[in-house]
């Protein structure tokens, strides 16, 4: 049932990648408990404008949870206290009556902060061009059985499929890793028969390109997953591991047979 509650908030506030940034606290009063967190921060924001202040920068998308635009932590947790949703889909009835939320943007080497809450992740952008494209030379038809897909595969594919990009996994591993993301987009493709061919190569060039993007390595505690709002397994990372290691054993083999 709907109700209103009256919260502090701590919002961090930073010009530009420059700024040095910090907390600054708002009393937001009437807040219904029926209201996403995005469209309490878009009162917040109605607030500082009517007052001639500066609003607050945030990220959002579709505001469905399907798009991985908005993200933020929220005290202390990315995308707030309830798992296996987004930050627009937390509701405000997750707060009690005169809580203090500090909320700040995802915090990671390779997610610099452009303004307030708004980081760039166009470093996953970049991960994923250097994967490359599934080629193939058959005009789109599969020889007959080659297209067959083992369900169990199928569904793990599907399951993979389902990461939005969002950066919560960076953002609450300690080493700020990219291994849930990264692990994801190689499994919903090597677990396909068409994704199969180039799975040594597209893995090589992929973790060459996490690493030159400054992100860091895993620490094996399973923040990632436990973040994850599309519920994204750490079975994932095992099997980047196992491939990765294959896959780094043949190309160091070609190498010393030349």
């Amino acid at each position: 049932m709907s109700k209103k509650i009256t919260v502090t908030l701590k919002i961090w506030r930073q010009k530009n990648p420059s700024d040095k940034g910090r907390l600054e606290a708002y009393r937001l009063e009437h807040v219904d408990t029926q209201w996403s967190f995005l469209e309490m921060l878009d009162q917040a924001n109605i607030n500082l404008v009517r007052e001639g202040n500066d609003p607050i920068a945030f990220e959002s998308g579709c505001r469905k949870g399907s798009c991985g635009a908005c993200g933020a932590v929220v005290n202390g947790r990315a995308h707030g206290p309830e798992k296996g949703k987004t930050l627009c889909q937390l509701k405000m009835e997750s707060f009690e009556d005169n809580s203090i939320i500090v909320v700040e943007p995802f915090r990671a080497k390779a997610f610099a902060v452009i303004k307030d809450l708004v980081v760039d992740r166009s470093a996953f952008d970049r991960m994923l061009r250097a994967g490359g494209d599934i080629l193939s030379n058959n005009d789109g038809v599969l020889p007959g059985g080659e297209g067959a897909v083992d369900k169990r595969d199928n569904d793990l594919a599907l399951l993979a499929a389902a990461c939005i990009g969002c950066g919560a996994c960076v953002a609450a591993c300690p080493g700020a890793s990219a291994l849930l993301f990264l692990s994801s987009q190689v499994s919903h493709l090597r677990l396909l028969p068409r994704g199969e061919a180039q799975k040594a190569e597209r893995l090589l060039c992929l973790v060459e390109q996490m690493d030159r993007e400054g992100f860091g390595s895993c620490v094996n505690q399973q923040e990632c997953e436990s973040v994850c709002p599309k519920g994204i397994k750490v079975t994932h990372i095992a099997r980047l591991n196992r491939d990765y290691l294959a896959a780094y054993k043949q190309k160091s083999k070609r190498k010393t047979t030349k």
